[in-house]
């Protein structure tokens, strides 16, 4: 989402929520300033990604064994 300082600033709080979920630009004279985003969206697309890599009859245990076995 692209949005003005003056806009930004009119509505900080309707923005601080909307950055939980997407980035929002920010703009001053027509040329982008700033980007409010989630500190945590990473960790979260991270996660995301390493979901169902485990086998399903494989526990976090055996896991954590055979990792650190291949070292």
């Amino acid at each position: 989402m692209l949005i003005t300082a003056t806009e930004l600033k009119s509505n900080l709080g309707k923005y601080l929520l909307l950055a939980e979920t997407e980035d929002i630009f920010i703009t001053r004279n027509g040329k982008l300033v700033a980007k409010l985003s989630n500190p945590n969206q990473d960790r979260v697309e991270i996660a995301k990604s390493l979901f169902g890599i485990l086998p399903a009859d494989m526990t976090l245990e055996e896991a954590k064994e055979e990792r650190l076995t291949r070292i």
